[in-house]
């Protein structure tokens, strides 16, 4: 599909909870980076609130800042991105590093494909670094499933969901007065903020990592429960409800 083909439908899709089971390596990561710095690592129930923010963001909740923080996001990215570590849950005995410590979640292709047969324009929108997301996108075949990956930046420069998805929209040539629509997709507070930011509806999604009452506190659009209804959830969404 041309990415100036106006109008378009846009769903932006978060990863991690979304399209990904991605707690056990974001988990692991991050417990990592806690001990090596000498550090207590956060409860079972704190650590989970690390999956959908930056990482930077979560890592100063906890009480990291200046070059400490500086330190514990670069042993983080060095267990999450380049050494083979944790055992593959996809291939026993293999080790991968955490990123791919990883799993699809069960209907999402069938969804993805379902949505693309409807017409509807698909991006990978999240705050996971885009060369981190693209990484993994690839290795699980979700870069097949979509028109494109776009994530934060690798220097901070964009961090937020909103400035991910102006990312994106500047990417593709979104164009709201020729008639393109989106709305964002996704399991936590950061997806429905985002949304909110940039002035489009949200979707939030159940199967994820959000805390009780956390989407409807954030003013999602609407909110479903299973994977499977997930494009009934779009297409109630484009059609007003």
């Amino acid at each position: 599909m041309a990415l100036a083909q106006h109008p378009r439908k846009v769903v932006l899709l978060d990863l991690d909870g979304t399209l990904t089971k991605s707690d056990p390596g974001i988990i692991a990561s991050v417990t990592m980076a806690f001990k090596e710095l000498g550090h207590p690592v956060p409860d079972d129930e704190e650590l989970h609130r690390f999956i959908g923010p930056a990482i930077q963001e979560s890592m100063e909740r906890n009480g990291l800042h200046g070059k400490e923080l500086e330190e514990g996001i670069r042993i983080y990215r060095r267990y999450y991105s380049d050494i083979d570590y944790f055992d593959d849950p996809n291939h026993p005995g293999n080790k991968v590093p955490g990123r791919l410590y990883n799993t699809v979640y069960p209907g999402i292709p069938e969804q993805m494909r379902k949505l693309t047969e409807a017409g509807y324009f698909l991006a990978v929108a999240t705050c996971k670094p885009e060369p981190q997301a693209k990484v993994v996108c690839e290795h699980f075949g979700i870069t097949d499933m979509v028109n494109g990956v776009w994530g934060a930046s690798m220097d901070d420069s964009r961090l937020h969901k909103d400035e991910v998805i102006r990312y994106c929209f500047d990417e593709i040539g979104y164009d709201e007065a020729r008639g393109d629509r989106a709305v964002m997709v996704g399991d936590r507070w950061t997806d429905m903020d985002g949304g909110k930011a940039v002035g489009i509806g949200t979707i939030g999604c159940r199967w994820g990592y959000a805390e009780a009452g956390e989407l409807e506190a954030h003013g999602a659009t609407l909110i479903i429960d299973t994977v499977d209804q997930l494009l009934d959830g779009v297409n109630r969404y484009f059609a007003g409800l």
